[in-house]
């Protein structure tokens, strides 16, 4: 038996049971519930959800004729570290939701991959891995403190924020590095410079 067909826990927070809304096609009802995550989501030391974050969840449930039609939004915190400057983030992610979950034994379910569209096992649907999938897709793989970040200063590494407009490092050419040995700085009226 695959562990999609086991029958998931009512008292879940992830867990919907769909019996009052019954079967016939046309009827809905709206949801508005929070549930912790289980386990940590993301890229570790980049971008997360953290493990028991709360999942705001504003969802339309709909009973259609292959099952029901689940469309809403989720949101939850993220924690993370700016790929610019590395200043920690804390930001907020929120996704768009729409899944069929097909009904036992419907044309949908008969004529699908298991993997190809979520099912109702006992007239309960597990909202949590249709969640999970559209977080983890919507974090941002180059997680930024703010669009305009200038980063870190290549030399230094000091934050450009902090560095102010006159920041730099005078680097000479290595081609010329020689002369400017030789005949030291001219520019400033030493003995290298001719009259």
């Amino acid at each position: 038996m695959s562990q999609q067909n086991v029958s998931p826990d009512a008292r879940d927070p992830w867990v919907v049971d769909t019996r009052e809304l019954g079967r016939r096609a046309g009827l809905s009802r709206t949801i508005q519930r929070t549930a912790p995550t289980s386990v940590e989501l993301g890229v570790p030391d980049v971008i997360v959800v953290p493990q028991g974050a709360e999942v705001e969840l504003d969802l339309l449930l709909e009973s259609v004729v292959e099952g029901v039609l689940v469309t809403g939004t989720a949101a939850v915190r993220t924690t993370g570290v700016c790929s610019r400057c590395l200043d920690p983030i804390d930001d907020e992610v929120e996704v768009e939701l729409t899944e069929l979950f097909a009904y036992p034994d419907s044309t949908t379910d008969e004529t699908t991959d298991e993997d190809e569209v979520m099912r109702l096992v006992d007239d309960r649907i597990d909202l949590q891995p249709l969640v999970r999938d559209a977080v983890v897709l919507a974090l941002p793989q180059v997680p930024l403190c703010r669009e305009d970040c200038p980063g870190l200063c290549p030399e230094c590494g000091g934050k450009w924020a902090d560095l102010g407009p006159g920041h730099g490092h005078e680097t000479i050419d290595p081609r010329w590095a020689a002369l400017v040995e030789r005949f030291g700085d001219s520019s400033a009226g030493g003995p290298g410079r001719q009259a």
